[in-house]
Protein backbone atom coordinates (compact mmCIF):
# COMPACT_ATOMS: atom_id res chain seq x y z
CA UNK A 1 0.00 0.00 0.00
CA UNK A 2 1.46 3.33 -0.96
CA UNK A 3 1.05 5.56 2.00
CA UNK A 4 1.09 9.45 1.15
CA UNK A 5 0.61 13.20 3.10
CA UNK A 6 -3.09 14.31 2.23
CA UNK A 7 -2.83 18.42 1.81
CA UNK A 8 -3.31 20.33 4.61
CA UNK A 9 -3.06 23.62 3.52
CA UNK A 10 -2.83 26.83 5.47
CA UNK A 11 -5.30 29.44 4.89
CA UNK A 12 -3.62 32.84 3.44
CA UNK A 13 -6.74 34.55 4.48
CA UNK A 14 -5.43 34.25 8.21
CA UNK A 15 -2.76 36.76 7.19
CA UNK A 16 -5.10 39.46 6.67
CA UNK A 17 -2.95 41.25 4.29
CA UNK A 18 -3.78 44.44 2.46
CA UNK A 19 -3.44 45.69 -1.10
CA UNK A 20 -0.61 48.55 0.34
CA UNK A 21 1.66 48.69 2.64
CA UNK A 22 3.48 51.95 4.09
CA UNK A 23 6.70 52.82 6.27
CA UNK A 24 6.56 53.38 9.73
CA UNK A 25 8.79 56.53 11.39
CA UNK A 26 7.60 58.87 13.80
CA UNK A 27 4.92 56.18 15.36
CA UNK A 28 2.79 56.91 12.01
CA UNK A 29 2.26 55.18 8.95
CA UNK A 30 3.43 57.62 5.89
CA UNK A 31 3.87 57.05 2.42
CA UNK A 32 7.25 57.15 1.56
CA UNK A 33 8.99 59.51 -1.38
CA UNK A 34 10.06 56.38 -3.17
CA UNK A 35 8.17 54.44 -5.57
CA UNK A 36 5.03 51.77 -4.57
CA UNK A 37 6.70 48.09 -5.69
CA UNK A 38 5.13 44.94 -5.27
CA UNK A 39 6.44 42.31 -2.99
CA UNK A 40 6.15 38.82 -4.81
CA UNK A 41 5.00 35.62 -3.25
CA UNK A 42 8.02 33.39 -4.80
CA UNK A 43 5.97 29.86 -4.39
CA UNK A 44 3.79 31.28 -6.76
CA UNK A 45 5.45 34.40 -8.69
CA UNK A 46 2.01 36.32 -7.95
CA UNK A 47 2.27 39.86 -6.10
CA UNK A 48 1.24 39.77 -2.72
CA UNK A 49 0.37 43.22 -2.04
CA UNK A 50 2.25 46.88 -3.37
CA UNK A 51 4.85 48.75 -0.50
CA UNK A 52 5.46 52.38 -0.70
CA UNK A 53 9.36 52.64 -0.57
CA UNK A 54 11.34 55.16 1.23
CA UNK A 55 13.14 57.73 -0.31
CA UNK A 56 16.68 58.94 0.64
CA UNK A 57 15.44 62.17 2.29
CA UNK A 58 13.06 59.83 4.20
CA UNK A 59 16.20 58.79 5.85
CA UNK A 60 17.05 61.61 7.36
CA UNK A 61 13.27 62.32 8.81
CA UNK A 62 13.59 59.01 10.32
CA UNK A 63 16.83 59.58 12.55
CA UNK A 64 15.76 62.82 13.49
CA UNK A 65 12.64 61.33 15.12
CA UNK A 66 14.96 58.27 16.31
CA UNK A 67 17.21 61.48 18.08
CA UNK A 68 14.36 63.12 19.25
CA UNK A 69 12.44 60.15 20.77
CA UNK A 70 16.02 59.14 22.16
CA UNK A 71 16.81 62.47 23.67
CA UNK A 72 12.94 63.41 25.30
CA UNK A 73 11.81 59.75 25.95
CA UNK A 74 13.35 57.32 25.55
CA UNK A 75 17.38 57.67 27.28
CA UNK A 76 14.97 59.31 30.34
CA UNK A 77 12.80 56.09 30.94
CA UNK A 78 13.47 53.89 33.82
CA UNK A 79 14.67 50.16 32.70
CA UNK A 80 11.98 49.13 34.25
CA UNK A 81 9.32 51.19 31.82
CA UNK A 82 11.22 50.56 28.72
CA UNK A 83 10.79 46.84 30.28
CA UNK A 84 7.22 47.14 30.26
CA UNK A 85 6.91 48.16 26.56
CA UNK A 86 9.14 45.09 25.69
CA UNK A 87 7.02 42.73 27.16
CA UNK A 88 4.14 44.09 25.50
CA UNK A 89 5.78 43.73 22.24
CA UNK A 90 6.30 40.41 22.63
CA UNK A 91 3.34 39.51 23.91
CA UNK A 92 1.45 41.03 20.80
CA UNK A 93 3.81 38.88 18.23
CA UNK A 94 2.17 35.55 20.76
CA UNK A 95 -0.98 36.80 20.45
CA UNK A 96 -0.61 37.41 16.37
CA UNK A 97 1.70 34.27 15.85
CA UNK A 98 -0.72 32.47 13.32
CA UNK A 99 -1.28 35.88 11.10
CA UNK A 100 2.74 36.43 11.73
CA UNK A 101 3.66 32.98 10.84
CA UNK A 102 1.74 33.12 7.24
CA UNK A 103 2.40 36.78 6.92
CA UNK A 104 6.06 35.50 6.47
CA UNK A 105 5.76 32.31 4.71
CA UNK A 106 3.57 34.55 2.03
CA UNK A 107 6.45 36.93 1.22
CA UNK A 108 9.59 34.67 2.16
CA UNK A 109 8.68 31.41 0.85
CA UNK A 110 9.75 29.33 3.54
CA UNK A 111 7.49 26.09 5.08
CA UNK A 112 4.83 27.13 7.53
CA UNK A 113 5.51 24.88 9.71
CA UNK A 114 8.58 26.37 9.97
CA UNK A 115 7.41 30.02 10.01
CA UNK A 116 4.90 28.88 12.97
CA UNK A 117 6.91 26.32 14.74
CA UNK A 118 10.35 28.71 15.10
CA UNK A 119 10.72 32.06 13.65
CA UNK A 120 7.69 33.82 15.66
CA UNK A 121 7.90 31.79 18.57
CA UNK A 122 11.69 32.98 18.75
CA UNK A 123 11.05 36.56 17.59
CA UNK A 124 8.59 36.43 20.93
CA UNK A 125 11.18 34.98 22.71
CA UNK A 126 13.71 37.84 22.08
CA UNK A 127 11.64 40.65 23.21
CA UNK A 128 10.52 38.68 26.50
CA UNK A 129 13.83 37.91 27.34
CA UNK A 130 15.34 41.49 26.61
CA UNK A 131 12.51 42.62 27.99
CA UNK A 132 13.86 41.05 31.57
CA UNK A 133 17.41 42.87 30.86
CA UNK A 134 16.11 46.00 31.32
CA UNK A 135 16.14 47.19 34.34
CA UNK A 136 19.09 45.18 35.66
CA UNK A 137 21.94 46.44 33.07
CA UNK A 138 24.24 47.98 36.29
CA UNK A 139 24.02 44.05 37.23
CA UNK A 140 24.86 42.62 33.81
CA UNK A 141 28.89 42.87 34.36
CA UNK A 142 29.25 46.19 31.96
CA UNK A 143 30.43 48.64 34.64
CA UNK A 144 28.23 50.18 37.42
CA UNK A 145 26.58 52.73 34.99
CA UNK A 146 26.01 51.27 31.34
CA UNK A 147 24.86 53.71 28.90
CA UNK A 148 23.15 53.39 26.03
CA UNK A 149 24.83 54.67 22.78
CA UNK A 150 21.78 56.67 20.62
CA UNK A 151 20.52 56.27 17.90
CA UNK A 152 21.15 53.06 15.86
CA UNK A 153 20.57 52.11 12.40
CA UNK A 154 19.80 48.51 11.52
CA UNK A 155 19.66 46.52 8.48
CA UNK A 156 18.23 43.07 8.17
CA UNK A 157 18.25 40.05 5.56
CA UNK A 158 15.90 38.45 3.40
CA UNK A 159 15.94 34.32 5.14
CA UNK A 160 14.40 35.63 8.77
CA UNK A 161 12.63 38.81 8.35
CA UNK A 162 10.81 39.09 11.99
CA UNK A 163 13.01 37.27 13.16
CA UNK A 164 16.48 39.02 12.51
CA UNK A 165 14.45 42.32 13.18
CA UNK A 166 14.04 41.06 17.19
CA UNK A 167 17.41 39.86 17.58
CA UNK A 168 18.58 43.39 16.99
CA UNK A 169 15.40 46.01 17.95
CA UNK A 170 15.11 43.96 21.36
CA UNK A 171 18.60 44.53 22.74
CA UNK A 172 18.74 48.08 21.46
CA UNK A 173 15.47 49.23 23.49
CA UNK A 174 16.11 47.24 26.23
CA UNK A 175 19.84 48.91 26.30
CA UNK A 176 18.07 52.31 26.10
CA UNK A 177 18.66 53.20 22.18
CA UNK A 178 16.00 54.53 19.91
CA UNK A 179 15.98 52.75 16.31
CA UNK A 180 15.75 53.12 12.50
CA UNK A 181 15.58 49.73 10.23
CA UNK A 182 15.61 48.49 7.13
CA UNK A 183 13.92 45.34 6.19
CA UNK A 184 15.01 43.42 2.60
CA UNK A 185 13.07 44.67 -0.12
CA UNK A 186 12.12 41.30 -0.96
CA UNK A 187 10.42 40.47 2.70
CA UNK A 188 9.12 43.81 4.41
CA UNK A 189 5.68 42.51 5.05
CA UNK A 190 5.82 40.83 8.67
CA UNK A 191 8.42 43.87 9.55
CA UNK A 192 5.39 45.85 8.65
CA UNK A 193 2.83 43.97 10.91
CA UNK A 194 5.41 44.48 13.80
CA UNK A 195 4.90 47.82 13.25
CA UNK A 196 1.70 47.93 13.44
CA UNK A 197 2.13 45.25 16.74
CA UNK A 198 4.54 48.21 18.10
CA UNK A 199 1.73 50.90 17.67
CA UNK A 200 -0.36 48.85 19.74
CA UNK A 201 2.50 48.45 22.24
CA UNK A 202 2.09 52.06 22.96
CA UNK A 203 5.59 52.47 22.64
CA UNK A 204 6.26 56.34 22.15
CA UNK A 205 6.58 57.89 18.69
CA UNK A 206 10.04 57.79 16.74
CA UNK A 207 11.91 55.04 19.55
CA UNK A 208 11.57 52.71 16.55
CA UNK A 209 11.45 53.45 12.50
CA UNK A 210 11.03 51.22 9.87
CA UNK A 211 11.97 52.19 6.08
CA UNK A 212 10.79 50.05 3.72
CA UNK A 213 13.21 50.27 0.02
CA UNK A 214 16.52 48.56 -1.56
CA UNK A 215 20.20 49.09 -0.81
CA UNK A 216 20.05 52.86 -1.75
CA UNK A 217 18.16 53.48 1.46
CA UNK A 218 20.47 50.72 3.85
CA UNK A 219 23.32 52.81 2.45
CA UNK A 220 22.28 55.96 3.46
CA UNK A 221 20.90 54.89 6.81
CA UNK A 222 24.33 53.12 7.80
CA UNK A 223 26.48 56.41 6.69
CA UNK A 224 24.15 58.43 8.05
CA UNK A 225 26.19 61.01 10.70
CA UNK A 226 23.26 60.78 13.32
CA UNK A 227 23.94 56.84 13.78
CA UNK A 228 25.86 56.40 16.99
CA UNK A 229 25.89 52.21 16.34
CA UNK A 230 25.38 50.65 12.99
CA UNK A 231 23.91 46.51 13.01
CA UNK A 232 23.60 44.72 9.84
CA UNK A 233 23.10 41.29 9.27
CA UNK A 234 23.87 40.27 5.24
CA UNK A 235 26.33 39.58 2.91
CA UNK A 236 30.28 39.20 3.57
CA UNK A 237 30.85 42.10 0.19
CA UNK A 238 28.42 44.02 1.73
CA UNK A 239 29.57 43.74 5.21
CA UNK A 240 33.31 44.71 3.98
CA UNK A 241 31.56 47.88 2.39
CA UNK A 242 30.09 49.25 5.52
CA UNK A 243 33.01 48.81 7.69
CA UNK A 244 35.21 50.86 5.19
CA UNK A 245 32.81 53.16 4.85
CA UNK A 246 32.74 53.69 8.67
CA UNK A 247 36.48 52.76 9.31
CA UNK A 248 37.53 55.81 11.58
CA UNK A 249 33.69 57.29 12.13
CA UNK A 250 34.36 56.01 16.40
CA UNK A 251 30.49 54.41 15.96
CA UNK A 252 30.11 50.89 16.66
CA UNK A 253 29.32 47.99 14.95
CA UNK A 254 27.92 44.75 14.58
CA UNK A 255 28.52 42.46 11.16
CA UNK A 256 26.79 39.28 10.64
CA UNK A 257 27.88 37.94 7.85
CA UNK A 258 28.19 34.42 5.17
CA UNK A 259 29.56 31.29 6.81
CA UNK A 260 30.09 28.16 4.76
CA UNK A 261 29.94 25.94 7.85
CA UNK A 262 31.72 22.41 8.20
CA UNK A 263 29.03 19.51 10.27
CA UNK A 264 31.97 17.06 11.54
CA UNK A 265 30.72 13.40 11.54
CA UNK A 266 33.06 10.45 13.27
CA UNK A 267 33.17 7.07 13.23
CA UNK A 268 31.73 7.46 16.60
CA UNK A 269 28.43 8.79 15.95
CA UNK A 270 25.37 7.79 16.26
CA UNK A 271 24.99 7.84 12.56
CA UNK A 272 21.20 7.97 12.23
CA UNK A 273 20.84 11.18 14.62
CA UNK A 274 23.67 12.57 12.54
CA UNK A 275 21.64 12.69 9.74
CA UNK A 276 18.84 14.81 10.74
CA UNK A 277 21.20 17.00 12.12
CA UNK A 278 22.98 16.61 8.39
CA UNK A 279 19.42 17.44 6.88
CA UNK A 280 18.29 20.07 9.30
CA UNK A 281 21.33 21.95 9.04
CA UNK A 282 21.30 21.93 5.39
CA UNK A 283 17.96 22.06 4.40
CA UNK A 284 16.39 24.58 6.61
CA UNK A 285 14.53 26.78 5.66
CA UNK A 286 15.88 25.90 1.86
CA UNK A 287 19.03 26.27 3.09
CA UNK A 288 18.94 30.42 3.49
CA UNK A 289 20.79 29.88 6.74
CA UNK A 290 24.02 31.67 6.97
CA UNK A 291 25.00 29.24 9.51
CA UNK A 292 24.07 26.42 7.20
CA UNK A 293 26.02 23.00 7.76
CA UNK A 294 26.65 23.45 3.73
CA UNK A 295 29.96 21.53 4.26
CA UNK A 296 29.42 17.93 5.62
CA UNK A 297 32.70 16.01 6.62
CA UNK A 298 32.45 12.48 7.20
CA UNK A 299 35.22 10.01 8.64
CA UNK A 300 36.68 7.94 5.72
CA UNK A 301 35.68 4.88 7.34
CA UNK A 302 31.45 5.62 7.48
CA UNK A 303 31.27 7.94 4.62
CA UNK A 304 29.48 5.54 2.62
CA UNK A 305 27.13 4.47 5.15
CA UNK A 306 26.31 8.19 5.68
CA UNK A 307 26.10 9.11 2.16
CA UNK A 308 23.53 6.21 1.78
CA UNK A 309 21.42 6.98 4.66
CA UNK A 310 21.73 10.50 4.09
CA UNK A 311 20.29 10.48 0.21
CA UNK A 312 17.19 8.05 1.67
CA UNK A 313 16.65 10.57 4.03
CA UNK A 314 16.65 13.63 1.80
CA UNK A 315 14.57 11.43 -0.89
CA UNK A 316 11.36 11.69 2.22
CA UNK A 317 11.61 15.11 2.06
CA UNK A 318 8.56 17.25 0.83
CA UNK A 319 8.71 19.89 -1.50
CA UNK A 320 5.75 22.00 -2.88
CA UNK A 321 3.66 25.20 -1.29
CA UNK A 322 5.34 26.35 1.52
CA UNK A 323 1.60 27.01 2.91
CA UNK A 324 0.93 22.94 3.51
CA UNK A 325 1.77 22.27 6.83
CA UNK A 326 3.49 18.99 5.32
CA UNK A 327 5.85 20.57 3.49
CA UNK A 328 9.48 20.60 4.20
CA UNK A 329 11.38 22.39 1.43
CA UNK A 330 9.67 25.77 0.53
CA UNK A 331 10.50 27.81 -2.08
CA UNK A 332 13.81 29.74 -2.85
CA UNK A 333 13.20 33.30 -1.91
CA UNK A 334 13.75 35.51 -5.33
CA UNK A 335 14.65 34.66 -8.92
CA UNK A 336 17.76 36.37 -8.28
CA UNK A 337 18.58 33.63 -5.48
CA UNK A 338 17.38 30.75 -7.78
CA UNK A 339 19.66 31.97 -10.41
CA UNK A 340 22.74 31.97 -7.57
CA UNK A 341 22.03 28.41 -6.77
CA UNK A 342 21.96 27.52 -10.56
CA UNK A 343 24.86 28.83 -11.31
CA UNK A 344 27.03 27.18 -8.38
CA UNK A 345 25.68 23.77 -9.07
CA UNK A 346 26.26 24.38 -12.73
CA UNK A 347 30.14 25.30 -11.23
CA UNK A 348 29.67 22.25 -9.16
CA UNK A 349 29.58 19.67 -12.15
CA UNK A 350 32.20 21.52 -13.91
CA UNK A 351 34.81 21.38 -11.54
CA UNK A 352 34.03 17.29 -11.18
CA UNK A 353 31.98 17.00 -8.43
CA UNK A 354 29.00 14.20 -8.70
CA UNK A 355 25.59 15.94 -8.03
CA UNK A 356 23.13 13.29 -6.72
CA UNK A 357 19.45 15.24 -6.50
CA UNK A 358 16.06 14.14 -4.71
CA UNK A 359 13.47 12.24 -6.80
CA UNK A 360 11.31 14.98 -5.11
CA UNK A 361 9.03 16.33 -8.46
CA UNK A 362 8.53 20.63 -8.66
CA UNK A 363 5.95 22.44 -8.70
CA UNK A 364 5.01 23.80 -12.28
CA UNK A 365 5.54 27.54 -11.24
CA UNK A 366 7.30 29.42 -8.42
CA UNK A 367 11.39 29.80 -7.78
CA UNK A 368 12.15 26.17 -6.31
CA UNK A 369 15.31 23.67 -6.04
CA UNK A 370 15.42 20.38 -5.31
CA UNK A 371 17.59 19.28 -2.39
CA UNK A 372 21.26 18.54 -3.89
CA UNK A 373 24.12 16.10 -2.63
CA UNK A 374 27.17 16.77 -4.06
CA UNK A 375 29.89 13.97 -3.35
CA UNK A 376 33.35 13.70 -4.81
CA UNK A 377 34.22 17.39 -3.83
CA UNK A 378 37.23 18.66 -3.43
CA UNK A 379 37.89 21.64 -1.08
CA UNK A 380 39.58 24.05 -4.52
CA UNK A 381 35.81 24.03 -6.06
CA UNK A 382 33.29 26.75 -6.00
CA UNK A 383 30.44 24.80 -3.91
CA UNK A 384 33.44 23.87 -1.18
CA UNK A 385 34.50 27.64 -0.54
CA UNK A 386 31.17 30.02 -1.54
CA UNK A 387 28.33 30.23 0.52
CA UNK A 388 25.49 28.59 -2.00
CA UNK A 389 22.42 30.00 0.32
CA UNK A 390 20.23 27.01 -0.85
CA UNK A 391 19.12 23.62 -0.29
CA UNK A 392 23.12 21.95 -1.93
CA UNK A 393 25.65 20.14 0.54
CA UNK A 394 29.06 19.44 -0.40
CA UNK A 395 30.43 16.41 1.44
CA UNK A 396 34.31 15.26 1.62
CA UNK A 397 35.58 12.91 3.37
CA UNK A 398 38.65 13.16 6.40
CA UNK A 399 40.76 10.44 7.69
CA UNK A 400 41.82 11.74 11.37
CA UNK A 401 40.56 14.97 13.67
CA UNK A 402 43.63 16.77 12.76
CA UNK A 403 42.67 16.34 8.60
CA UNK A 404 39.05 17.28 9.51
CA UNK A 405 39.98 20.60 11.74
CA UNK A 406 42.20 21.68 8.58
CA UNK A 407 39.49 21.51 6.21
CA UNK A 408 37.16 22.66 8.49
CA UNK A 409 39.22 25.71 8.90
CA UNK A 410 40.31 26.10 5.53
CA UNK A 411 37.56 28.77 4.58
CA UNK A 412 37.14 32.49 4.88
CA UNK A 413 34.62 32.15 7.11
CA UNK A 414 33.85 31.39 10.38
CA UNK A 415 30.48 31.40 11.70
CA UNK A 416 29.50 27.88 13.25
CA UNK A 417 30.62 24.45 12.61
CA UNK A 418 28.79 20.59 14.12
CA UNK A 419 30.78 17.87 15.28
CA UNK A 420 28.85 14.47 15.93
CA UNK A 421 30.74 11.88 18.29
CA UNK A 422 29.71 10.17 21.97
CA UNK A 423 33.32 11.38 22.95
CA UNK A 424 33.13 14.47 25.26
CA UNK A 425 36.87 15.10 24.83
CA UNK A 426 36.61 15.00 21.36
CA UNK A 427 33.56 17.89 21.33
CA UNK A 428 35.97 19.99 23.58
CA UNK A 429 39.37 19.90 21.71
CA UNK A 430 37.37 19.93 18.58
CA UNK A 431 35.06 22.68 19.57
CA UNK A 432 38.57 24.70 21.19
CA UNK A 433 40.00 24.18 17.88
CA UNK A 434 37.73 25.38 15.03
CA UNK A 435 37.41 28.57 14.39
CA UNK A 436 34.10 29.35 14.34
CA UNK A 437 32.04 31.51 16.31
CA UNK A 438 29.17 28.41 17.58
CA UNK A 439 29.85 24.93 17.38
CA UNK A 440 27.04 22.65 17.91
CA UNK A 441 27.65 19.25 19.53
CA UNK A 442 25.70 16.35 18.66
CA UNK A 443 23.29 18.71 17.02
CA UNK A 444 22.50 21.54 14.80
CA UNK A 445 20.75 24.74 14.36
CA UNK A 446 19.87 25.26 17.89
CA UNK A 447 19.54 28.57 19.12
CA UNK A 448 18.46 30.63 23.01
CA UNK A 449 18.03 34.74 23.09
CA UNK A 450 20.27 34.09 26.47
CA UNK A 451 23.33 32.67 23.60
CA UNK A 452 25.30 34.89 22.21
CA UNK A 453 25.89 33.94 18.48
CA UNK A 454 28.15 35.53 15.95
CA UNK A 455 31.57 34.07 13.85
CA UNK A 456 35.27 35.13 13.04
CA UNK A 457 36.73 36.00 9.82
CA UNK A 458 34.95 37.32 6.90
CA UNK A 459 31.46 36.12 8.77
CA UNK A 460 31.91 39.38 10.80
CA UNK A 461 32.32 40.70 14.13
CA UNK A 462 29.98 41.16 17.20
CA UNK A 463 27.68 38.91 19.22
CA UNK A 464 24.06 39.17 19.32
CA UNK A 465 22.07 37.32 21.98
CA UNK A 466 22.50 37.18 25.45
CA UNK A 467 24.60 39.79 27.68
CA UNK A 468 27.20 39.53 25.36
CA UNK A 469 24.68 41.17 22.46
CA UNK A 470 23.44 43.83 24.94
CA UNK A 471 27.17 44.73 25.36
CA UNK A 472 27.09 45.87 21.53
CA UNK A 473 24.53 48.21 22.29
CA UNK A 474 26.05 49.93 25.48
CA UNK A 475 28.23 52.07 26.09
CA UNK A 476 30.43 51.04 29.34
CA UNK A 477 32.77 52.14 31.48
CA UNK A 478 35.65 50.60 29.88
CA UNK A 479 35.19 52.20 27.09
CA UNK A 480 35.90 55.53 28.05
CA UNK A 481 33.20 58.59 27.47
CA UNK A 482 31.68 59.47 24.67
Amino acid sequence: MDWDYAPAPESAAIGRLRARYQMFVGGQFVDGRGADVATINPATESPLATVSWAGVDDVDIAVKAARTAYSRVWSKMSGAERGKYLFRIARGIAERARELAVVETLDNGKPIRESRDVDVPTASAHFFYHAGWADKLQHAGFGPSPRPLGVVGQVIPWNFPLLMASWKIAPALAAGNTVVIKPAETTPLSMLVLAEIIADAGLPPGVVNILTGAGDIGSALVNHPGIDKVAFTGSTAVGKAIQTSLAGTGRKITLELGGKAANIVFDDAPIDQAVEGIVNGVFFNQGHVCCAGSRLLVQESIADEVIGKLRDRVSTLRLGDPMDKNTDVGAINSAAQLKRIRELTAAGDSEGAQRWTSPCPLPDRGYFFPPTVFTDVSQSMRIAREEIFGPVLSVLTFRTPDEAIAKANNTPYGLSAGVWTEKGSRILGMASALRAGVVWANTFNRFDPSAAFGGYKESGFGREGGPAGLAAYLDTDDEGER
